[in-house]
């Protein structure tokens, strides 16, 4: 007889799935629920790749084997590569207990060299200029003065804003820019 009516083929004894050991521990650290996607997406290739194997059988050799396999072969960015090797790290730490040294072995993917491009003020101003829709005058003006994520911004209320003085404050965002 099965305890949780919803899953009957589950019973209390039964221990949870591995992705959803996943699941349960990034949402008791309160990771994003895009990180706890992203993760539990590497978790899933991560087993796959190793013919899904369980990863408490597996150990630095198979951890090292993904990684550069993603650099050489699937030729992902750095920072994808870092990722999946923050999920796994994640994965092994803090669901399996297990820690890893260092990973010496691992092929890194190049990082690019890259000038990032900063507009003028009056080239911001002339952009401006072009929004005809108030909403997105509003998100665009936002973005560009808070620091602020696209998806932050845009899971905005107006009780997570508030405007005294000089200064704007708000409740959800990483950043908070002053002035």
């Amino acid at each position: 007889m099965s305890d949780n009516p919803a899953h009957p083929e589950k019973t209390a004894a039964t221990p949870p799935k591995l992705l959803d050991q996943v699941r349960d521990r990034l949402r008791l650290k309160h990771y994003s629920l895009r990180t706890e996607q992203a993760y539990v997406g590497w978790v899933k290739r991560y087993i796959i790749f190793h013919n899904k194997r369980h990863p408490a059988e597996m150990g630095k050799l198979e951890l090292e084997t993904f990684l550069t396999s993603l650099a050489v072969e699937r030729n992902v960015s750095a920072s994808t590569q870092t990722q999946a090797l923050s999920a796994l790290l994640f994965l092994y730490k803090e669901v399996l207990g297990l820690e890893f040294p260092w990973l010496d072995s691992v092929t890194r993917a190049k990082k690019p060299v890259r000038l990032p491009t900063v507009l003028t003020t009056d080239e911001v101003k002339r952009l401006f200029k072009y929004l005809d829709d108030p909403l997105m005058d509003l998100i665009v003006r936002l973005l560009y003065g808070t620091g602020m994520r696209l998806l932050e911004c845009l899971r905005l209320r107006m009780k997570d804003v508030e405007f005294t003085g000089v200064k704007s404050w708000c409740a959800r965002a990483r950043a908070i820019k002053t002035g």
